[in-house]
């Protein structure tokens, strides 16, 4: 369903801030002047969609909490995951490529968070007020572009269980602890194989260490062992987060 305004029960400080996105956080301090007075934090449930594929993009969204899914859509009805954000970004970037549609589906998984919208015009009324801001914000587009690419690349020449070693890592780095709700519906969006394959690969998983699967969740046992399995398949996006927008969070 779309997403609509919930009340937050306290979850965060009344004041729209953006400490709790990496993004809004990392802003110049003019920057960040410049949006705080137009954000409105909302609360989100795992399900809600953000955009629809070929919809029109109202609001652009600074997550805080929850992970959105940036789903390709496919004969109106297939979907395949093509990249994940969460706190570390937003959702609505075309805007800023000068398109007011949504070429994806963007969907909250894992967990329910927070987000601040922010109307198009008033974002882009912003933008134009400043070059760095725009700069900023765009060097975002940048590296989630990077990620798209490692996502199409992977699909083409990996296995299956590194490809979901890779996904596993990037659902990891966006949730806020150890435990992902992870259903076949989700290794479905992100994969595209049978659920054979997905319960093979889960497997091999295990028995390295790396996680434990349980019913509609994954565990993760062991990071490094994870880094290990992915391989190439992860890091470039990650390294170009901290070159271009900041330091991951400790």
């Amino acid at each position: 369903m779309m997403v609509v305004p919930r009340e937050t029960d306290g979850m965060k400080p009344e004041c729209p801030t953006g400490e709790g996105n990496r993004l809004l956080a990392a802003l110049e301090p003019q920057d960040r002047a410049l949006l705080e007075p137009l954000l409105e934090r909302i609360s989100l449930e795992v399900g809600d969609t953000l955009l629809t594929a070929g919809g029109p993009i109202d609001h652009v969204y600074f997550l805080e909490g929850g992970i959105a899914a940036v789903l390709e859509v496919i004969d109106g009805e297939r979907l395949h995951a093509v990249g994940l954000l969460g706190s570390d970004g937003y959702v609505g970037w075309p805007v800023l490529l000068g398109d007011d549609r949504s070429p994806h589906d963007v969907v909250l998984r894992a967990e329910p968070g927070t987000a601040l919208r922010i109307p198009v015009d008033r974002l882009l009324e912003a933008v134009d007020k400043s070059e760095s801001l725009q700069a900023a914000l765009l060097r975002f587009v940048q590296v989630f572009l990077i990620q798209m690419g490692r996502t199409v690349v992977s699909a083409l020449s990996h296995p299956v269980e590194r490809r979901l070693a890779r996904w596993i890592l990037l659902y990891h780095d966006r949730v806020r602890g150890d435990e992902i709700a992870m259903t076949h519906e989700e290794f479905r969006l992100m994969l595209a194989v049978r659920r054979s394959s997905i319960t093979d690969a889960l497997h091999k998983l295990e028995e390295t260490l790396a996680i434990r699967s349980l019913r509609g969740r994954v565990i993760v046992r062991n990071r490094e062992k994870l880094l290990e399995m992915a391989a190439m398949t992860y890091g470039p996006a990650e390294e170009a987060y901290t070159r271009l927008v900041g330091p991951p969070v400790a």
